[in-house]
């Protein structure tokens, strides 16, 4: 996407065009309702979805926003908008990190719970949805596959509820400020900063 920005602020995510560095774009947050939301009882009172970290794939037109309300959701670029095409979570609390691993459409993300979780989107971004709420519900779960906790590995119970499932989940126990992926001695690692003074790295499957 050379020559636009994404910038996410608050509820709302923006596409720029840089040159003439003007808004062509923007999506409101808390519009973006999937089937299954209803509206707010009376009485009760919701934190806004905001918006706290934004990661583009490396085809360029597709991006991960991920919000405070613990849900991820996935827009593709057309032109001069965007459009939604998957939302889902995973996470208890905010989503504090997002982040496209290269060459996959494969995303990390980072909660404020302190787990950190790898998302397969493949299936759902690989090609156009006419509706992403639809399809969030036609997604069945897919094969087990292990997590990593203090130190051991897991598996994943899998399960007949629709959805889109991660593929693995690290219980890192403190909230996630940053993550990143990276290749040590020919095995790709995913890279953990909280508020402590140490990175912490975990192991992580082939695509």
């Amino acid at each position: 996407m050379d020559k636009l920005s994404i910038h996410a602020l608050f509820l709302k995510v923006t596409l720029w065009n840089l040159q003439k560095a003007r808004p062509l774009w923007t999506t409101n947050l808390q519009e973006c309702k999937t089937e299954e939301d209803g509206p707010q009882p009376a009485g009760q009172f919701f934190n806004p979805p905001l918006a706290h970290s934004l990661s583009v794939a490396s085809c360029g037109n597709i991006f991960s926003c991920g919000a405070q309300d613990g849900k991820v959701r996935i827009f593709r670029v057309t032109g001069v908008r965007f459009d939604r095409e998957l939302e889902f979570q995973g996470h208890s609390l905010g989503v504090s990190q997002v982040l496209f691993l290269p060459g996959a459409y494969w995303l990390l993300t980072g909660g404020n719970d302190g787990k950190v979780l790898l998302w397969d989107v493949s299936g759902d971004v690989g090609k156009q949805q006419k509706s992403p709420a639809k399809s969030l519900q036609r997604r069945k779960a897919q094969a087990p596959a292990a997590a990593r906790k203090d130190g051991k590995l897991n598996k994943v119970a899998s399960n007949d509820q629709a959805g889109v499932l991660p593929k693995l989940s690290i219980d890192h126990g403190e909230k996630v400020n940053w993550i990143s992926c990276t290749e040590i001695k020919g095995s790709k690692r995913v890279l953990v900063a909280d508020q402590s003074s140490s990175i912490s790295v975990y192991p992580l499957p082939e695509p």
